[in-house]
C-alpha cells in the first residue's frame, strides 16, 4: 500500500507550529530577505536569497535555515534542521516523508511555503519543483504555487458562497482562497498524492475541506454548487499521461471539453464557475470556433477570454521545459508532440479563462467570446462580477430607458493616431480605453468623443444627443440609433455606466 506524506495529523499540527514559532510567514521571510533579494526570488533568481540567509543574524538562524531548506532546495546539515523544526524531530520529519537524508545532511522532499490568501497568510504544501531537485518529476508530482493557479485565484469572483467545487484541486491552491468567502469547500482530485498534500495544506491552516477522489464530476454527481473552480491538466497532448498535474489521458483538448459541457449540470441557478482552459486551433482565423462550440452546449451564460495563441512549438516548448527531463528526452518528446500536433492539423492552441453563470430564469444564453492578451488586462474577480451585472442591465434596458437615463463616463484615455498630410496632421483613428478593464477599449469618431466627454450624470442622454445634433445639422432620432450600438458597447465594457 503507497504511504503518503503528513498523513499523520499530530505530526502535521506539531510542523504548523514550530514553522510558525520561527516566523516562517510571508512578512518574516520578506524581513529577512530584503527587497532586493525577495524580488529576485519572486522572479526565479535565488542566489540572492541564499546569499541573505548565510548573513542573518544567529536569533534568526531557524528562519534562515527553513528558507534554504523548503524555498531553496539546499542542502542542510540535520541539527540545523532538528534545531529549527524542535517540537517535530528529525525522525518523525523522514517518516513523514517531509525531509530525505542527503550527502552532508538532509533536504526537503516537499514545498512547504507561506501563500497570503484572501484574508490571512497560509501554508501551503507541495512537491518540490523540477528547478530544486535532480532529475525527472513523478509521474504523480504534485505542482505548487505556479502562474496559472494564481491567474485563476485572482479571476475567481469573491462574493459569500454557500457549497463551493475545487476540481482538480492539487495542492489546495484555490480552495485555500475560497476558504475565506465559501461556507462548504469539496475538492477533487484523479492524483492520491494530490489529495494527501491537500489535506495536509488543509490541516496546516486549521480548514476542514471535503476532499474526494475521482476524475471531472465522478466524485460529485448529482451533486450542484454555488460556486465551481478548475484549474484541470489542459494541456493538449496525445492523450498519454506523462504528468498528472498536467496531462488528463485525453486526447487533445478532451478534457476542456468535457468540463465546460458537464459544468451546467453541477451549477445552481445563479451559480458561478471559473475555469482555466486550452483548446485546439485548427484555422487561425476561427480560433474560438471549438470553444464557442463547447460554451454554446453547456446553455451556460459564458464569458471567454483568450489570453494567448501559441504556434505548436512555443506550445509545446513551454511543456517540455518544466519536467526535468535530460536534453535528450526533452527532446525526443517534443518532436513526438510536434509530429502529432501535425498529424491532427493543429496550428496553434488557444489559452485563456471562461467565467460561466447558469441563468437564474428561462432565457437565452448570453455568451461572450474575446481575446484580451494585453498585460494590464487580465480578468480580475472584481471585473468578472462587473462584467455579468452589466451584462444584465444591458438586457433589462431597452434603448428607451437609456436614452432617458443619466450617463457618466468611468476615468479612460482617449488614445489618437494620426498621419502627416499636406494640412497638417490628419487624424486616422482614435479609442478610449478605460485603463485596467480587460478589453475595455473602444474605437471613437468625432460624435462619440463628444458624447462621452458629455457624460457627466448630469442630464439624459437623449438632452446630450440632441444638442450634438443641433450642432451638426443632423436629425436627433437618426443619430440617436446611429450611435446606440455604440452606447451599449461602451457599458458593457464599462466605459459608461448609469448615474442615476
Amino acid at each position: 500500500m503507497i504511504r503518503y506524506p503528513l498523513d499523520a495529523p499530530d505530526i502535521v499540527d506539531a510542523l504548523g507550529a514550530d514553522l510558525r514559532a520561527a516566523g516562517y510567514t510571508s512578512d518574516g521571510i520578506a524581513d529577512l530577505l530584503g527587497e532586493e533579494a525577495g524580488q529576485a526570488l519572486v522572479s526565479g533568481v535565488w542566489w540572492p536569497a541564499l546569499r541573505q540567509t548565510r548573513r542573518a543574524a544567529p536569533d534568526r538562524a531557524p528562519l534562515a535555515t527553513l528558507i534554504r531548506l523548503f524555498l531553496l532546495g539546499s542542502t542542510e546539515p540535520a541539527d540545523d534542521v532538528a534545531a529549527a523544526l524542535p517540537g517535530v524531530g528529525l525522525d518523525a520529519l523522514v517518516d513523514q516523508q517531509v525531509i530525505e537524508p542527503a550527502d552532508g545532511g538532509v533536504r526537503a522532499v516537499l514545498d512547504i511555503r507561506p501563500h497570503g490568501s484572501d484574508d490571512a497568510d497560509r501554508l501551503v504544501v507541495a512537491d518540490q519543483d523540477a528547478s530544486m531537485r535532480p532529475g525527472a518529476l513523478a509521474h504523480d508530482h504534485v505542482l505548487g504555487i505556479g502562474g496559472a493557479s494564481m491567474s485563476l485565484a485572482q479571476a475567481v469572483i469573491r462574493t459569500p458562497f454557500a457549497r463551493a467545487l475545487d476540481l482538480g484541486t492539487g495542492c489546495g491552491v484555490q480552495a485555500l482562497h475560497m476558504s475565506s468567502h465559501c461556507e462548504t469547500i469539496v475538492a477533487t482530485d484523479t492524483n492520491a498524492r494530490a489529495l494527501a498534500l491537500a489535506a495536509a495544506t488543509a490541516r496546516l491552516n486549521g480548514l476542514d475541506w471535503d476532499l474526494r477522489e475521482g476524475s471531472l464530476f465522478e466524485p460529485v454527481a448529482g451533486e450542484r454548487f454555488d460556486l465551481i473552480v478548475s484549474n484541470p491538466p489542459f494541456v493538449v497532448g496525445s492523450g498519454a499521461q506523462d504528468y498528472i498535474y498536467r496531462d488528463s489521458g485525453m486526447a487533445g483538448d478532451g478534457i476542456s471539453r468535457s468540463l465546460i459541457e458537464g459544468i451546467g449540470e453541477h451549477l445552481n441557478p445563479g451559480g458561478i464557475a471559473q475555469i482555466l482552459a486550452n483548446w485546439e486551433v485548427r484555422d487561425l482565423d476561427a480560433w474560438d470556433d471549438r470553444v464557442r462550440e463547447w460554451v454554446q452546449a453547456s446553455g451556460l451564460d459564458a464569458w471567454v477570454v483568450q489570453r494567448e495563441l501559441a504556434d505548436p512549438i512555443s506550445y509545446v516548448s513551454l511543456w517540455v521545459s518544466d519536467a526535468g527531463e535530460s536534453v535528450v528526452d526533452a527532446a525526443e518528446r517534443g518532436a513526438r508532440w510536434l509530429d502529432w500536433f501535425e498529424s491532427e492539423g493543429i496550428v496553434a492552441v488557444g489559452m485563456g479563462s471562461i467565467t460561466f453563470r447558469r441563468p437564474v430564469e428561462d432565457r437565452p444564453a448570453d455568451v461572450v467570446i474575446e481575446e484580451i492578451t494585453a498585460a494590464g488586462q487580465e480578468v480580475t474577480g472584481f471585473e468578472a462580477q462587473a462584467f455579468w451585472a452589466r451584462r444584465d442591465f444591458l438586457r433589462e434596458n431597452s434603448d428607451a430607458d437609456l436614452l432617458a437615463s443619466r450617463l457618466s463616463t468611468s476615468p479612460v484615455f482617449l488614445e489618437t493616431q494620426a498621419l502627416p498630410g499636406d494640412d497638417g496632421w490628419q487624424q486616422v483613428s482614435a479609442s478610449v480605453t478605460r485603463p485596467g478593464g480587460p478589453g475595455a477599449v473602444l474605437p471613437v469618431d468625432e460624435v462619440l468623443t463628444s458624447l462621452l466627454a458629455g457624460c457627466r450624470g448630469q442630464v439624459p442622454l437623449a438632452a446630450l444627443i440632441s444638442l450634438l445634433a443641433d450642432f451638426h445639422g443632423v436629425d436627433a432620432d437618426a443619430l440617436a440609433a446611429a450611435a446606440m450600438p455604440a452606447i451599449r458597447e461602451a457599458i458593457g465594457r464599462g466605459i459608461l455606466y448609469r448615474a442615476d
